[in-house]
């Protein structure tokens, strides 16, 4: 069987290696690059993302990253963001009173988390949606690696979606599956053997 091809976006952001190291675990084809045709033609195509939201979006348009991403979506390609490659797929983000536009696959806007700890580090379970593909085979005492200070914590697309939560003080969206679009909070490739099973649940549908 031909191993599946996944290109991870490299748009100056995100664990790049390390998502890399984790996918090829699962046994897929993985290649780094920001050439939009492999980003297209690739089996999966992963975006991942650390820092600054409004960063985050100067990269991903520096390489024509957002048309990417939804000329991908638009054919039903699958694409996984992780971290802030998750949080910059809604409409908008707000950091330190500051909105800036996101790629907008997603209604609804990226903001601070209200706890009195912030970021929200360290190892969290989740609330995995039901039917959930990128869980599939992982219990509820699953544990995955969080970093982050801001998370969507409304859903205002459609309904059908598959939404996983979790918990920091308040509720936050930890993972969304919505056809060919998937994004996780956390990052798996840090997240031991539950992420790694993630990801192979990713991978193997594909």
């Amino acid at each position: 069987m031909t191993p599946k091809s996944v290109v991870v976006l490299d748009y100056g952001s995100g664990n790049l290696r390390s998502a890399q190291r984790a996918l090829e675990r699962t046994g897929a084809n993985v290649t780094v690059t920001a050439d939009a045709d492999a980003a297209a033609n690739a089996d999966g195509l992963v975006v991942p993302g650390v820092g600054a939201f409004e960063a985050c979006m100067a990269g991903l348009r520096s390489i024509d990253g957002e048309r990417i991403i939804a000329d991908r979506v638009s054919a039903g390609r699958p694409v996984l963001g992780v971290c802030v490659g998750m949080q910059i797929l809604f409409a908008r983000g707000v950091e330190f009173g500051v909105e800036s536009r996101g790629c907008g696959q997603w209604p609804g806007a990226v903001t601070r988390l209200d706890a009195p700890v912030v970021p929200h580090m360290g190892w969290n379970v989740v609330e995995a949606a039901p039917s959930s593909g990128l869980f599939k085979g992982l219990g509820a005492d699953a544990r995955f690696y969080f970093v982050h200070s801001y998370a969507a914590q409304r859903w205002e697309g459609n309904p059908e979606t598959l939404l996983t939560w979790s918990t920091h003080h308040v509720p936050f969206l930890a993972a969304v599956e919505d056809g060919p679009l998937a994004a996780t909070q956390f990052h798996p490739e840090k997240s031991g053997d539950a992420g790694a099973e993630l990801l192979a649940n990713w991978v193997e549908g594909l």
